[in-house]
């Protein structure tokens, strides 16, 4: 051969295989995270699920950016939801049922591995600003000592959005420090955010959970952000401006990502922690936070990341937010390999594939535990209660205020079967007309119920 030929086509392949190694490196480099949690946000209040009456500019342009999760299910109140999220594993295996009180001797068991402590080990920096509500009486239940290198927010749920107190008590901290600040709770979490986004170790990839107070009650927000919303009225025009305020702060959020530069490579994941209680707006949903019917426990979510999820997508399958734990373990080149199962499952293919769920059952269970709880399989909801009274969670897990009268209102039936495709208002109980199927669906959420733990609350 020619020594020029061989030359240039030795030169050629060099520079094919410098090519690929460069695709797959950036095929292959690990995403920066930055999971948004809105507290009590009703499933139709954001306007790219419907609503029409607040206007969240910044939260539904990243959500035509990406896909808008119609089905992800959560928990009925603000702990569980937060304990799923961290573990991967439902409530029956971690026993946080329910909402961790104030100064309350338990939280999240400290035998659980969370998503920090697997994405740290995986070269992240791990930040958490807002609101934790897993346990702080001890350090050891605190963020600092579950995987977060950087704390910020309160510990508790229901702080007052000026004075940062519940019960009294200033309930603020940066590392675990108890910190005495002025400023609107939503904007000093979000001035926070966009400080660890722009100064941090850009070496590092971030993992950044930002769990907002916003929009939980008390219903507080500056003068500034109602004027907007003259045409409502009471507790939604309060709730109505603090949406507005946690929308501006996405917005924020993702300037500073941009500022960064850091944005082509980050995925965005929003999500509810709960249904929403009255004055929010659930939608055909039926009822409210603190319920195992679809209006408590369906999330209003999204996930955008440029160039790897397709925009302008709906994605129909259920999923549920323990899904997320094994999903961005995975996705940030973090290991899997823990003594404690894993009920998550790997949603990316759904989400950016149009694959089918990964799930033939997801369970939903109650505030108090196993004893009514649901499971859905494909289109179908069954509801199983074992007539435990409503009304034992804490004061902020109940609905307050005037029932929107576009909700399916009733108390749990012993038995409930729906077919969510044709009914998602839960309105319509076929079980009666539908045994086999009953049968089939209680023999399988007695296999997910079978090895359930007792509430940590009882410890």
């Amino acid at each position: 051969m020619h020594p020029m030929r061989l030359h240039l086509m030795l030169s050629g392949l060099l520079i094919g295989l410098i090519s690929v190694s460069n695709l797959c490196a950036s095929e292959t480099k690990q995403p920066n995270i930055v999971f948004l949690l809105i507290d009590d946000l009703g499933y139709a209040d954001c306007g790219f699920n419907g609503g029409l009456e607040i206007q969240t500019p910044n939260i539904d342009r990243l959500a035509k950016s990406g896909a808008i999760l119609e089905n992800l299910y959560v928990q009925p109140v603000c702990s569980p939801t937060r304990s799923a999220f961290l573990t991967g594993r439902y409530p029956t295996r971690t026993g946080v049922y329910t909402i961790v009180s104030p100064h309350a001797s338990w939280g999240l068991p400290l035998g659980e591995r969370t998503l920090a402590d697997a994405l740290r080990s995986a070269g992240y920096r791990t930040a958490l600003t807002g609101k934790w509500h897993l346990g702080e009486f001890e350090k050891a239940y605190q963020p600092n000592a579950r995987g977060f290198d950087h704390q910020y927010g309160h510990f508790f749920g229901m702080i007052d959005y000026f004075t940062h107190e519940r019960m009294d008590q200033v309930d603020w901290y940066r590392d675990g420090a108890l910190l005495k600040e002025d400023g609107y709770t939503t904007h000093l979490i979000t001035k926070e955010a966009c400080k660890i986004i722009e100064t941090g170790d850009k070496a590092k990839p971030l993992f950044l959970y930002v769990p907002f107070n916003g929009v939980h009650s008390p219903f507080q927000v500056p003068d500034s952000y109602l004027k907007p919303y003259a045409n409502l009225k009471g507790n939604r025009q309060k709730l109505a401006g603090m949406l507005a305020a946690v929308d501006e702060a996405i917005g924020q959020i993702e300037e500073s990502l941009r500022k960064a530069g850091i944005l082509e490579n980050t995925l965005i994941v929003f999500s509810s922690d709960n249904g929403g209680p009255p004055p929010g707006d659930n939608g055909r949903l039926r009822d409210f936070k603190g319920s195992i019917y679809e209006g408590g426990v369906r999330a209003a979510a999204f996930a955008c990341w440029p160039g790897h999820i397709p925009p302008n997508q709906r994605v129909r399958e259920p999923i549920h937010i323990v899904d997320w734990y094994p999903t961005l373990i995975r996705l940030g080149g973090g290991s899997l390999d823990q003594k404690l199962p894993i009920d998550g499952l790997d949603i990316w293919p759904t989400i950016t594939s149009s694959a089918a769920s990964p799930h033939d059952a997801i369970l939903s269970v109650s505030t108090q535990g196993p004893t009514r709880a649901a499971v859905r399989m494909g289109d179908w909801k069954l509801l199983v209660s074992g007539g435990a009274s409503e009304g034992a969670e804490e004061e902020e897990a109940k609905p307050k205020g005037k029932v929107r009268p576009n909700k399916a209102e009733g108390k749990y039936e012993p038995v409930a079967l729906f077919n969510l495709a044709e009914d998602p208002s839960e309105k319509r109980n076929l079980s009666v007309l539908e045994p086999d199927r009953v049968k089939a669906m209680r023999a399988r959420l007695a296999s997910l119920l079978k090895d359930a733990v007792p509430s940590g609350a009882a410890k």
